[in-house]
């Protein structure tokens, strides 16, 4: 189902259908008022993007530690490997809801009312910006308490009125920092907030914990470079990463390809060490193979689809720097090291940048950013200006600052 579709879908399916679980829950909520039992089993809700579960990691991380709950998440089928990164949600905790046809989807949706009942969920964080789709299923899950952002006096997209814990929605703090709020609504439940929750979110709480690779998964890592570039020497040659892709959710945040084609070529005649991978999924090989093409260098590599999503760790603490469109793989990066220099255009670094090693590349336009919570992160924009003034020469300028230290 593409990324239209469910939009719509969530509208105007969306909306009478909140409307009306909201009565039913009130209803339900007055005839038999819930007795709050002390929190043990917390569900995590975030579907459709991936580098979220890496955003919300610290929040996952203190809702375990901080509530002494055992934690779940439910996220859609294909972004699943995504919270194999860092295991702090545990396999059978996890529920992957399949996004392909709508009946498809509601047969996984019904499944999943069974499996939260089954699991005894107590209580749900739903993450997701203002979707009334995890708004329903967080109504219909018979969990006793319901934590998410509420509009209140905003104009924001209506999602019925079944939360427990109304959290106030920051757009002017990153978004970890506003996952954290959600969990501390749940600490500071003791005494009625409005709105949830008065709080300090200290830096220091989104930290990410940094994995390091076994030495056996290096190995496997660097014998399938050398079978695309049999030339390669981990002692002789650097490592850097092309991300050219972006998703399909927002396909503006897209850099050119001719700039990341003109980016490849100064890196690779500035430094004979240097051999260049394009990363991506299995489905962006042939993009990939376009764009080494046209770079027409035997040191630049089509590296797509060559590793699993759970390996790419592995391969960012083998590499100098990774060049990306804003994207998962820029947050799948934050748990290593190693150098990350992220472009971004619709979005800003101030609510979506990396938590690790990062230098993001924004112009910081007038119009930028232009995708919100209150829009469902659809722009009108069909001429990303924002990402056209940013040149492969001033990219080429920032990454030299890390490769011209590596090289001495």
């Amino acid at each position: 189902m593409n990324v239209d579709r469910m939009r719509k879908i969530d509208r105007y399916a969306g909306v009478p259908l909140c409307f009306v679980m909201t009565l039913i829950i009130k209803c339900l909520r007055f005839v038999m008022p819930v007795r709050r039992k002390q929190v043990k089993n917390v569900l995590f809700i975030e579907l459709s993007e991936m580098g979220s579960v890496i955003l919300a990691d610290p929040a996952i991380k203190k809702a375990r530690d901080g509530l002494g709950a055992n934690v779940f998440f439910a996220i859609f089928e294909r972004n699943q490997k995504s919270l194999e990164i860092l295991n702090t949600v545990p396999k059978q905790n996890v529920f992957g809801i399949k996004s392909g046809p709508f009946w498809e989807l509601t047969k996984d949706c019904l499944r999943f009312l069974l499996w939260t009942r089954k699991n005894n969920i107590d209580t749900v964080i739903d993450l997701e910006l203002f979707s009334r789709i995890t708004a329903l299923l967080s109504g219909m899950c018979g969990a006793d308490r319901i934590v998410g952002y509420h509009s209140f006096h905003t104009e924001g997209l209506y999602r019925g009125d079944m939360i427990t814990h109304k959290t106030a929605y920051n757009p002017h703090i990153h978004i970890s920092k506003n996952f954290i709020a959600l969990v501390n609504s749940l600490i500071t439940a003791n005494q009625e907030e409005v709105p949830f929750s008065k709080t300090l979110i200290k830096d220091e709480e989104i930290r990410l914990e940094t994995v390091t690779p076994k030495p056996q998964a290096l190995d496997a890592m660097r014998k399938a470079i050398r079978a695309l570039h049999p030339d390669y020497d981990p002692e002789a040659h650097r490592i850097v990463l092309i991300n050219p892709n972006a998703g399909e959710l927002l396909p503006q945040r897209r850099w050119m390809p001719e700039n990341f084609v003109s980016v490849m070529k100064m890196i690779l005649n500035a430094h004979e060490d240097v051999l260049v991978l394009i990363t991506g999924d299995p489905s962006e090989q042939e993009e990939a193979d376009e764009l080494k093409a046209r770079v027409g260098h035997d040191r630049c590599i089509n590296f797509a689809g060559q590793c699993q999503l759970t390996e790419l760790p592995v391969l960012y603490s083998l590499a100098t720097l990774m060049l990306t469109n804003d994207s998962g793989p820029a947050h799948f990066a934050a748990v290593t090291p190693m150098p990350t220099y992220v472009i971004f255009g619709p979005e800003t670094p101030a609510l979506y940048g990396s938590l690790g090693n990062c230098t993001p590349i924004y112009a910081g336009l007038a119009c930028s950013p232009c995708v919100s919570a209150a829009n469902h992160r659809k722009t009108p924009c069909s001429d990303n200006v924002c990402l056209q003034v940013i040149t492969p020469e001033m990219v080429f300028g920032l990454l030299q600052e890390t490769l011209a230290v590596n090289e001495e």
